[in-house]
């Protein structure tokens, strides 16, 4: 294979398909392939859209950007076009009929049949290995794949199948690798971590991993995402509680708090569960920081229902929080057995609701923090800031600390720095390195 081969990959939706996406690139490059990830403009022999099916404006976006590299290959940009991941998992007929300028389609999981048609040779020594596309000083490091829970609305586990864990000792070992390579902060992740270690060793082990992704020397953050209310183990609580490593940070999704909707959304938990677990987190471990997110007009959501939502996100008062309107997803429970009921403008205004109380509600979290000092690391420069994130941030999705170069020494991208806090906005805060 010639040297100058070059193939360019983008990555849509989560941070499980830009994971995807990194393993594919460390095949290409073992080839000796040249790779651009997320290229500005489409310039190379082959283009591969690694596609989110998640939920309608993903789906929209995907299909979007598909079609920018259609033009690309008319134009002759590129010259072959091939589509890959969860879009075309779930609908690789109907992509087929209505995208005949895709030259071919492959599966969320079908790496293998790519790698063999652009020409390279899949590498099994290579298959737990990543060639990263963030930022040198963190990575994502997903678990497992696939979702054992039926939840009315998602189609996820349409797409990618049942619950698979990996097993700890492959997580452990690519963290010390990803620690070689400079890392310093792990984003773990996966369509359920409170599920972890369940299929492979008949009990729940999210403690034990997090517990073991502490110990390893160089690593200094761990943030934990996507966990599930229903049977979430509490021990992992005592080990970010113990272990200065493991950021006070989780991400749990509650979608939702009336005991209605809850049924309805077929979550197996209750409001009163739920308003326990969050009590049960806070007590252990006083500081930590809950992002989730909610979803607005699912079917059968009544102005009760509603109004319980509101209250809660009053109540419990979320550091970090993110709102969807539904989205009547192809196959899944509620398209089968629930009349898309709720009209979307009612949908979009209860979603702007929440936001905006959560406004508030971040607005003066961030107030609180001003005089304070933070350990923050650096991600990167952008005009004149150095911008970086505390433990209660992760990157992409939570907010940044800004530091402006006038006022601050020359700060590194990926080192870590203690920070005073001078001021602070509703999303961002502002500060000095001390």
């Amino acid at each position: 294979m010639a040297k100058s081969k070059k193939v360019d990959v983008v990555t849509m939706g989560c941070s499980k398909n830009l994971v995807d996406s990194e393993f594919l690139i460390r095949q290409f490059k073992a080839n000796n392939i040249q790779v651009a990830h997320d290229p500005e403009t489409p310039d190379s022999e082959v283009a591969i859209v690694n596609t989110c099916g998640f939920i309608g404006d993903a789906k929209e976006e995907s299909i979007d950007t598909i079609l920018e590299f259609v033009e690309a290959k008319k134009r002759g940009d590129i010259k072959q076009l091939y589509v890959m991941g969860c879009l075309s998992e779930r609908y690789p007929g109907q992509l087929k009929k209505e995208l005949p300028e895709v030259d071919k389609f492959f599966g969320k999981f079908d790496w293998k049949n790519i790698i063999s048609e652009v020409g390279a040779t899949y590498r099994r020594d290579l298959m737990n290995e990543r060639s990263l596309t963030t930022p040198a000083h963190y990575a994502y490091l997903k678990v497992s794949e696939g979702c054992n829970r039926t939840c009315s609305y998602c189609a996820i586990p349409l797409i990618t199948g049942k619950h698979q864990s990996r097993k700890m000792e492959d997580l452990l070992d690519e963290a010390k690798r990803l620690r070689d390579t400079g890392v310093k902060e792990l984003q773990v992740i996966a369509q359920d971590l409170s599920f972890y270690g369940y299929d492979l060793y008949k009990d729940y082990k999210l403690p034990q991993l997090v517990d073991g992704l502490a110990k390893i020397d160089g690593i200094e953050w761990i943030r934990l995402h996507y966990a599930y209310p229903a049977g979430f183990p509490l021990d992992v609580l005592k080990v970010m509680h113990d272990k200065p490593k493991v950021c006070n940070y989780l991400d749990i999704a509650l979608q939702h708090i009336s005991d209605n909707m809850l049924e309805l959304m077929r979550r197996n938990v209750r409001k009163s569960q739920t308003y326990r677990l969050i009590e049960e987190m806070r007590k252990q471990v006083p500081n930590i920081h809950l992002r989730t997110t909610f979803i607005t007009g699912h079917p059968g959501e009544t102005v009760q229902d509603f109004a319980e939502m509101e209250q809660f996100v009053k109540d419990v008062r979320f550091e970090r929080l993110g709102v969807f309107p539904y989205s009547h997803e192809d196959d899944t429970y509620a398209f089968k057995k629930y009349q898309d009921d709720v009209p979307e403008e009612v949908k979009q205004e209860r979603a702007d609701r929440i936001m905006e109380i959560q406004n508030g509600i971040a607005a003066e979290q961030n107030r609180e923090k001003i005089g304070k000092s933070l350990k923050v690391i650096i991600d990167r420069e952008e005009g004149d800031y150095y911008i970086g994130r505390t433990e209660y941030d992760s990157p992409e999705v939570d907010q940044e600390v800004l530091l402006h170069k006038e006022d601050n020494k020359e700060l590194v991208p990926g080192e870590f720095y203690d920070v005073e806090i001078t001021d602070s906005e509703d999303y961002d805060l502002f500060g000095i390195a001390k």
